[in-house]
């Protein structure tokens, strides 16, 4: 009996799917004006040109993001890899504005915006003929080697590889990517 159901799996063929968190882009306000002069004269981690542009830059080293400030209060959070990570940063962000005696009352709802993953789909593919058969592609090999395809319905947009690596961007949940993910591989395994 096991001889039988294991000779059926190894007949269904498998697609070995890795992705991997690499970045999140996260909003939040902290919903109480930010002197932004007096924190980029106070914390070292800092950059603040207002003639350039009018967000102050904090690196965060634990974990190791970068957050754009704005003196609304407003908050651009960058390079957590998981939302744990996001809600770390968003925490120090609060304690370095603590540090101007500015007091932060309330509980931020954090907002992502943008999640970009790479990884593998175990499959070789032949990006010349995925750019013919599939819509919503764009394949310029002698600029760069990957395809862009958009997948339909979703936010989704992939990078695809010859080798089946791939980098997916345009998801705002881990849920979402992982199902355009998912997709991806049954629009491939159709053209097959």
């Amino acid at each position: 009996m096991a001889k039988t159901s294991a000779k059926k799996a190894s007949n269904k063929p498998t697609v070995k799917k890795e992705v991997k968190l690499q970045n999140i882009v996260a909003t939040t306000s902290l919903e109480q004006d930010i002197p932004l002069i007096k924190l980029a004269e106070t914390l070292p981690n800092t950059e603040y040109n207002p003639e350039q542009f009018p967000g102050l830059v904090m690196r965060i080293k634990e974990p190791k993001t970068s957050a754009l400030i704005f003196s609304s209060g407003k908050v651009v959070c960058t390079g957590a890899k998981s939302m744990k990570k996001v809600r770390e940063a968003i925490q120090a962000i609060i304690k370095n504005v603590e540090k101007i005696k500015i007091r932060i009352t309330v509980d931020p709802v954090i907002k992502v915006q943008n999640m970009v993953a790479s990884g593998s789909i175990g499959m070789d593919l032949n990006l010349n003929s995925l750019a013919m058969s599939l819509e919503n592609t764009e394949y310029e090999p002698e600029q760069f080697p990957g395809l862009v395809y958009k997948l339909a319905g979703t936010r989704a947009t992939f990078l695809l590889f010859s080798n089946g690596k791939i980098v997916c961007t345009g998801t705002k949940s881990e849920k979402k990517l992982h199902e355009a993910v998912d997709q991806l591989i049954v629009n491939l395994r159709r053209l097959q």
